[in-house]
Formats: C-alpha cells, sequence, structure tokens
C-alpha cells in the first residue's frame, strides 16, 4: 500500500543549493524549454541526448578535449558512440585537486587510520607511476588487484588509469579458485596485494593464497605487497617475483604527474558478473562513460559538492567501489573503510560518520535492516548533523527500512535508494536530491536513462512487474566482454529478450509517484547482500566432493534480501549430516568467497532438467516462491518440481 505523504520532503533552502537546481537552469538557457519538475528535466535528457551529454560534460568540467560530436549511431543498441572524437584520461580528472586538504581517510577495523592530502596522493601516484612505467606496463595491459579497500588501492588505480592500462580488482577474501576464475582470463601483468587485511578483528594473512595464484597468472611481471598488517617484506619474501611496494618506488622521486589522453571508449575497467553457466563474464568499462555517468549520478542525483565527505561500505569486489573513488573528480575527501561494518559493534560507521563529519553516508539495505534488528538508535546516540544523503543500494530496501532510516537514524536526510550494476558500473534508477522520498520507492530514472518496464510482450506497464528495461544507448554502456571477439556473449547477456534495447534482467514496477520498486532478479543470477554471483561458481565448488552427484542453487527472498539456496542430489549411500554440511561450506568459502556460502543446505532426490540436459535453476526459483513455471514441457522430468515445493527447511 502506498504511503499518503512522502518521508521526507526537501525544503526550498535544499533545493536552492543542489547542483541539480544549477543544471536545471542551464538547461532551461540552453535548450529554451522550462522544466517545472525532474520528470520534464529527465524527458528532455532522453530526447535531447546530444544536448544532454553535451551539456553534463560542460557543467562538470570534464578536462580533456570534447570533440565535435556528441554521438554517432545513437540508434543502435549496442553500436552508438558517444564522444567519438573527445580525448581524455580518468585519472587527469579525479586529480584536480591539489593542497593539504584531505584527500582520503581510512579506517581498516579499529587497527589501522591513516590519512593522505591531496599533495600526498599525488606524489604515491606519481611514484606508482614511474614504477608501472618501469616495469613496461603501457597502453592496454591489466593491472589486477586483490586488495582491501584502502587509500593505496585507489592510487595504484589512478596509476593505472594514468597510462591508459586497464584496471580489474576484487577483494582478499576470495578463495584462490575465485581470483583465477576471474584474473585468469584477463591475463595481467602486474599483481597488486595486501600482506593481510583484518575481518572482525582477526588477522588474515593470504601470502600463500597470493602465491598459489601468482603461480598459475603467467604473465605477472611482478607481484606488489603493500603493507597492511605490518607483515609486507615477509609476505613479499614467500612470494615469486615479489616485492614491497614501499621498497619498489624506493628508487623514484615525486614528480608531476603525466596523463596520456586517450579516446572516450578507451579501456578503463574490467568487471566481473557471473552467469549460471562457465566462469563470471569480463564485462570492460570504457574510461569516458564511467567518468561522465559517474560525475552525473555524483553532482546531480547524489548531490555531492567540491568539500563534501563521502563514504560508501564497499569491498573492491563490488562496484560500489568503483563509484565511490569516481568521487575525487569532485573534488571531494574519500572516507574509506574496510572490514566488518559490524566490529567491535554496529555503531562503528556512525561512529565514523560523527568523527569525520560525513556528508554521505552509503551502505546496503542489509546494513540498515541488521542495525535496525539489532535495536540500536544512531539518532539518539549520534550527532550526524552534518550528515545531508544516505544511500543504500546491494538490494531492495524495504518500507520497513525507509522507515527506519527516519525514525531511528536521522529525519531530515535525503534517503536515496539506488539500483544499477555492474553490468554499467553505476546506476538506472536512483536518488532525485530535489524531490520527496515515498516509503519504499527509489525516487526515479536518472537523467539521459530511458528507463521503462515491460511485460513479456514489450508492453510499457505501469503499477505491475515486469523487466526492467532501458530502450535508448547511454555512455556507460560496456565496451564490451573481454575475450567476446564477436560480441555474442555481449548481445546475449542483454539484447537477446528485446532486440536493441537493453534488458537487465530486474523485476521491477513503476509507482503512482513516477518512481520505482525493485523486486529482485528476473533471471538465475544470485545476489545476497547485493552481491551478484554466479551459480557456475559454486558449482565448481560442490562438485569436486564425491559425496555430491550434482547441485543446483537459487536465491530465497527472504527477510528483506535473498539468500543462497544449495540443493544436492547425493551420491548412493550418503546422508546430509551436519558433518558434510560443514565441509561443503568450508569447500565453498575457500574455493570461492564468503559471500557464495549458502544460507542452507537441502537433499534432494532428482533435480529438473530441460530435455537438452541442463539444470532449471529458473524453474526451481519459481516453485520455491509459489509462482507459476512457465515453459514446464520444456522439461525432462517436470515432476521433479514438486520435491521443492513448500519444503520447511526454508520457512525460517
Amino acid at each position: 500500500m502506498t504511503a499518503e505523504r512522502p518521508l521526507w520532503t526537501p525544503d526550498a533552502a535544499r533545493i536552492a543549493r543542489a547542483p541539480l537546481t544549477a543544471f536545471t537552469r542551464e538547461a532551461s538557457r540552453r535548450s529554451g524549454s522550462s522544466f517545472p519538475a525532474y520528470a520534464d528535466l529527465h524527458r528532455w535528457s532522453v530526447d535531447a541526448r546530444e544536448a544532454f551529454w553535451d551539456l553534463l560534460w560542460d557543467f562538470c568540467e570534464v578536462r580533456g578535449e570534447k570533440g565535435t560530436r556528441v554521438l554517432v549511431d545513437g540508434d543502435r543498441m549496442p553500436g552508438a558512440a558517444f564522444f567519438p572524437d573527445a580525448r581524455l584520461n580518468f585519472a587527469e580528472n579525479l586529480l584536480r585537486s591539489r593542497g593539504a586538504g584531505d584527500a582520503i581517510v581510512f579506517r581498516g577495523e579499529d587497527k589501522v587510520a591513516t590519512r593522505f592530502s591531496w599533495d600526498e596522493l599525488h606524489a604515491l601516484v606519481s611514484r606508482l607511476q614511474q614504477l608501472f612505467v618501469s616495469l613496461g606496463v603501457r597502453q592496454g595491459d591489466r593491472v589486477a588487484a586483490m586488495m582491501p579497500n584502502m587509500p593505496e588501492t585507489v592510487a595504484a588505480m589512478l596509476a593505472t588509469a594514468s597510462i591508459g592500462a586497464v584496471w580489474s580488482s576484487c577483494s582478499p577474501d576470495f578463495g584462490e579458485q575465485g581470483v583465477l576464475d576471474r584474473f585468469g582470463q584477463i591475463e595481467p601483468v602486474l599483481f597488486v596485494v595486501p600482506d593481510g587485511y583484518w575481518y572482525a578483528g582477526k588477522r588474515i594473512d593470504v601470502a600463500a593464497k597470493v602465491a598459489a595464484v601468482a603461480a598459475k597468472l603467467p604473465t605477472l611481471r611482478k607481484v606488489l605487497v603493500v603493507d597492511y598488517l605490518g607483515s609486507a617484506p615477509q609476505a613479499a619474501a614467500s612470494i615469486p617475483n615479489g616485492e614491497t611496494v614501499a621498497s619498489a618506488i624506493e628508487p623514484f622521486a615525486p614528480l608531476p604527474l603525466v596523463f596520456e589522453r586517450l579516446p572516450f571508449a578507451h579501456p578503463l575497467y574490467i568487471l566481473y558478473s557471473s552467469g549460471t553457466t562457465g566462469i563470471p563474464k569480463c564485462i570492460v568499462h570504457s574510461a569516458g562513460g564511467t567518468l561522465l555517468q559517474h560525475l552525473k549520478e555524483h553532482r546531480l542525483q547524489a548531490g555531492i559538492e567540491e568539500g563534501d565527505r563521502v563514504f560508501y561500505f564497499t569491498t573492491c569486489g563490488w562496484m560500489m567501489w568503483n563509484w565511490l573513488v569516481s568521487g575525487l573528480a569532485s573534488g571531494v575527501t574519500l572516507l574509506l573503510y574496510d572490514g566488518s561494518p559490524f566490529h567491535p559493534d554496529g555503531n562503528v560507521l556512525f561512529d565514523y560518520a560523527d568523527a569525520e563529519a560525513m556528508t554521505y553516508f552509503g551502505t546496503s539495505a542489509k546494513f540498515i535492516d541488521s542495525v535496525r534488528k539489532a535495536d540500536l538508535k544512531p539518532i539518539e546516540t549520534h550527532d550526524l548533523s552534518t550528515v545531508r544523503t544516505v544511500s543504500s543500494t546491494g538490494s531492495p530496501l524495504s518500507p520497513e527500512g525507509f522507515r527506519f532510516v527516519y525514525d531511528g537514524i536521522k529525519k531530515d536526510v535525503h534517503l536515496a535508494s539506488i539500483s544499477g550494476g555492474t553490468d554499467i558500473v553505476s546506476c538506472f534508477v536512483l536518488g532525485i536530491p530535489t524531490e520527496p522520498v515515498w516509503s519504499g520507492e527509489i525516487q526515479g530514472p536518472g537523467l539521459g536513462m530511458a528507463m521503462d518496464v515491460w511485460d513479456d510482450g514489450g508492453r510499457h506497464v505501469v503499477a505491475e512487474k515486469g523487466e526492467l528495461v532501458c530502450t535508448r544507448a547511454f555512455p556507460c554502456m560496456p565496451v564490451g566482454f573481454w575475450n567476446d571477439a564477436d560480441g555474442r556473449k555481449y548481445h546475449a547477456a542483454y539484447f537477446d529478450r528485446f532486440p536493441n534495447v537493453w534488458c537487465h534482467g530486474d523485476f521491477a514496477e513503476w509507482t503512482q509517484h513516477g518512481g520505482m520498486i525493485i523486486h529482485g532478479r528476473s533471471d538465475a543470477t544470485l545476489n545476497p547482500g547485493g552481491v551478484r554471483i554466479g551459480t557456475a561458481e559454486i558449482y565448481n565448488q560442490v562438485e569436486q566432493m564425491p559425496e555430491i552427484a550434482e547441485a543446483l542453487c537459487i536465491g530465497q527472498d527472504f527477510d528483506d534480501d535473498v539468500r543462497v539456496i544449495l540443493f544436492v542430489r547425493l551420491a548412493p549411500g550418503i546422508a546430509l549430516d551436519e558433518d558434510l554440511e560443514k565441509r561443503i561450506r568450508t569447500k565453498i568459502r575457500t574455493g570461492a568467497s564468503p559471500r557464495h556460502v549458502p544460507a542452507r543446505i537441502v537433499a534432494v532426490a532428482d533435480i529438473p532438467r530441460t530435455k537438452s540436459g541442463k539444470i532449471t535453476e529458473l524453474a526451481v526459483r519459481e516453485v520455491v516462491h509459489g509462482r507459476p513455471v512457465k515453459n514446464r514441457e520444456a522439461l525432462a522430468n517436470p515432476e521433479a518440481l514438486e520435491l521443492f515445493r513448500d519444503l520447511p527447511q526454508l520457512r525460517a
């Protein structure tokens, strides 16, 4: 049921201050049109894409040569080219600020606390840039990082981008195979790693895992070890071709940075999105598309201003890290945190917000719900006077979560629920700082993004669930997938369902306020806690075990999130006891990552499959959620679906 009144409405002073208001005035001046509401501005941004993106480049003062053309083949998706004559460098745009003020503040739980001024960040990036060049890193080479969310990670990414090399990262809690499944595809020349990390107060060394991974990446020229635990020299000595960052940059004094200006579509990042079969897909994102999209979202949709102090709880294996670090381009201070958000207790991030005068507090729907269930009331225990925006992503924020932000965290705050994905390294729908916030609703589509909700026949629907689609090309579409020369995998991932239209794989619904509700995934990709993972990564581990004949994995909507459910068909004579469950979880945790570990493991007598022999995750997921199964006639053993209906193990 829709709330009769909004939870929050921005006052006149906030609206006047918002960068979106200044942008709207300039759009009106240039276009000769008036935009009395956000919906009017959005309509113009989609209908007049060339004028919109051209204005955005100027408004955000992008450093580089824009060129004369804004959009070529704009009706092709994929195939459209934005700013085809432009030349820019991503790192140059992020490092436009100088001085003694904070560029980055870092907390590694309660173990490590550091801060980098803008000048110190420039100096470290310069020394890393010189090191990388001395190691022969060139345009297009890949630099891989298995790193915590710490300042050295940001600096290494900026040094990589300054040269025109391609950055790819994951978090250090990934297992050996999980790392190899990603970096093994892209043939990196450098590998940046820590000596370990802290989580929930525990010291976790990774040197042995790094050595094992590096031994299987034959293209590596060097493994660079960042000191986090205080044991980097020992770790580097145990890793073939390993060296500490401190030792490696010692010969290089800071010099003025050199930025290689490259085409708008030059590759910047490789991110990973897993499907239901095979190893993760390597999604290549462009420097220009990522920069322009992030500037738009930060300045206009998030209301971020120069001097703000911006935080998002994320790891380096999630696209929100890439999103966060782009804040440097707006002259903000990045507030980084690595470790458990509940160590030593659930107040730690709110303590951080108060101590560092945080203005933008980014987190997940699951964190907000966990704080609520822990009966914490930051509104009573913390100041939070500087926090203007609380942002939530990862999974849909429930109406209870919306209300808790205002009742339990802060009353006068812009709550921005946002949704997009690794696929676009940004958002489709997100906050609008000049508009009201309604319970349970994302405020609206991003500017320049032609969002809609379609039924199975490709028809627009309102107030009912359908497929989330984007009907016109946009700059942050991927360059393509790695090792997909003819583009077939890329096309199949997004454009097979509706030709020339991006189909994202989310169930969505327009609301009467012009907002949107995301109901979760419409495909078989798992999304626990907002981290997209593929079922194949779990199968790759459990099906190595002789006790498991076959496995099937789904995401179950549960407790305002998604939890991973693993069904196993056991080998003859095997029972699913406590010991086997423990060994399955350990196998998945160590071989893939802690995020892949299922919440429930259920033994079943049979697993449904198509007539061509493929297991049918989507059909099982529909049965578990009590929804009708389409295309039962395509199944070789449709009777097996009944084994998954109303299971007591999935009720709690």
